[in-house]
């Protein structure tokens, strides 16, 4: 399972190359790593890997520039894995969450936004159609599903886990 992120606020103009950079080496060069550290020892016995990727690969998300390419990397990495891999019985699909309250989130909120914690906190949760973020547990369900035999004939494919945010924002 591949869980690297780390995030940036800013659109193309309010995004440094560091930025840019910072984004990257952690966002995909992350992922990168880990594939290539694993594949070579899926290989004899197959396997399933699990990349996270975002909503924010899917759909365009307003100031989040730099995220949103490093999450698009992860989503086109799974589709290359899976289709590479398949001779040798390795499955790849990956996530889209949306927002999911985590420490992560706290984090990011309290980094861009200080002062404003519990608002932005509600603001974000409302942006779910759904109403809330979504739990770690629920994520963890799903990826417990994918990597699981009852998801044999599953590779190549993302689920978004966003509380109706794609279907419904569209």
């Amino acid at each position: 399972i591949n869980n690297a992120g780390i995030a940036h606020v800013g659109n193309l103009e309010g995004t440094s190359e560091e930025d840019f950079d910072r984004i990257y080496n952690v966002n995909v060069k992350g992922v990168f790593n880990c594939l290539k550290a694993g594949i070579p020892l899926m290989k004899e016995k197959g396997g399933s890997v699990i990349n996270v990727a975002s909503i924010a690969s899917i759909v365009g998300i307003a100031d989040r520039f730099a995220y949103s390419m490093s999450k698009g990397a992860v989503y086109t990495m799974t589709l290359s894995i899976a289709k590479d891999y398949l001779p040798y019985n390795i499955r790849c699909n990956c996530i889209a969450p949306a927002r999911i309250h985590t420490p992560f989130v706290d984090g990011f909120i309290a980094k861009n936004y200080p002062g404003q914690e519990k608002e932005m906190f509600e603001k974000l949760s409302k942006t779910q159609p759904i109403g809330r973020m979504g739990k770690p547990e629920e994520v963890a369900s799903q990826v417990l599903y994918l990597v699981s035999d009852e998801a044999s004939f599953i590779t190549g494919s993302c689920y978004p886990i966003d509380g109706g945010y794609i279907t419904l924002n569209s």
